[in-house]
């Protein structure tokens, strides 16, 4: 997947931004504050889901502008394939509403990811293995978005029985025996159904992991664990999620929420060279465990779809050491596909093996370099 041309319009500090990139590795530089994470956030926007900031829609607007904002993309999925144009924004009148529209026809933003996945690490993240479970879910259904396009559908279906559940739980003069039970039965079909894309990636992350002993970068040991941190080793079975729900009704109502299912579990990972758990390893390893989900999931999208996500490295590469950014950049240049990213120096990116496209961002100006 390439991202041939991408254009914003009053987007973060981008009053009106081109970008014209070809296939390999595209380098931005400029100063701290300048609008390369922009940039990759703009990008992220052309896939389900919330961008790489999850910040609200208001707040991407042009500080100056007077209207909404717009990204616009002509993405390549393949040689013998015609581009795709893929756009999203907001427009004055509904600043809440999203609007996505793939080769100019209205569309749901979930369908983007039937077109384009799109796959991000940020500084935000270094410290995901110690924040708190649901970050983690995100990121790790993130990762399966990327190979089931349908898990957007699940999941938001997921979440709606989730909320309407727990509003009749809330109330219970209002609490209707056969609604409850028929919201039930959307829970444990849809909680089935992304539970088993959760674990069919995780096995086939824990597969392209294993097969790269050698890498320079630190490997990390995945395990799905429950709310009571038992590991999962088999997915939900629809029958026995719809029984745990109903059983738990009491409990729940009490809680004010769901206490079970699989909006709870979370994503443990151990360092495979030490046995250490991630949350205990220092900043740099845990960096370097997920640099390496990043790079594995690459590989498993690639061989799963036939085309490699994009993915969108911010501020990657100051990290690193020589040897482990040479290795870095030799990976991401050997595999094919297209990376995105960001540094304050161009000398961070000198020694980038070609193709490169390079540019340098200057409060909102962008320029070739």
């Amino acid at each position: 997947m390439t991202l041939t041309r991408l254009s914003l319009t009053d987007f973060r500090n981008h009053a009106g931004a081109e970008l014209v990139a070809g296939p390999g590795l595209v380098a931005l530089h400029g100063d701290n504050g300048a609008g390369k994470t922009n940039i990759l956030e703009a990008i992220s926007l052309l896939a389900p889901g919330r961008g790489l900031r999850r910040a609200a829609l208001s707040d991407m607007v042009r500080d100056s502008a007077t209207g909404g904002f717009a990204v616009f993309a002509e993405v390549l999925a393949g040689d013998d394939l015609a581009p795709v144009s893929l756009g999203t924004g907001i427009e004055p009148a509904h600043p809440g509403r999203r609007i996505v529209r793939i080769n100019g026809s209205a569309a749901a933003a979930a369908s983007l990811g039937e077109w384009l996945g799109v796959l991000w690490l940020t500084p935000a993240m270094d410290r995901l293995f110690v924040e708190t479970a649901g970050n983690r879910r995100r990121f790790l259904d993130r990762l399966v978005l990327a190979l089931d396009p349908r898990h957007a559908q699940h999941s938001n279906r997921y979440d709606a029985a989730l909320r309407a559940r727990g509003k009749l739980l809330a109330d219970p003069g209002s609490a209707d025996r056969q609604w409850l039970t028929s919201l039930e039965a959307q829970l444990a079909e849809h909680g089935a159904a992304m539970d088993a894309a959760r674990q069919a990636t995780l096995a086939a992350l824990s597969a392209e992991l294993a097969d790269q002993p050698d890498t320079p970068f630190a490997r990390p040991l995945l395990t799905l664990v429950d709310s009571e941190g038992a590991a999962r080793a088999a997915p939900h079975d629809v029958a026995a999620l719809q029984a745990l729900f109903s059983a738990r009704r009491g409990i729940d109502a009490a809680a004010g929420r769901a206490t079970a299912g699989p909006h709870r579990d979370d994503l443990v990972a151990v360092h495979a060279a030490t046995g250490r758990a991630a949350a205990r390893c220092s900043t740099g390893e845990q960096k370097a465990m997920l640099l390496s989900l990043v790079l594995a999931h690459s590989d498993c999208v690639a061989r799963a779809r036939g085309q490699r996500p994009v993915l969108l490295l911010d501020e990657v590469a100051a990290h690193l050491d020589p040897l482990r950014r040479a290795a870095l950049y030799a990976r991401l240049a050997g595999q094919g596909g297209q990376a995105w990213l960001t540094g304050t120096e161009a000398a961070l990116f000198a020694d980038m093996p070609g193709p490169v496209t390079r540019f340098v961002i200057a409060s909102g100006r962008i320029g070739g370099g």
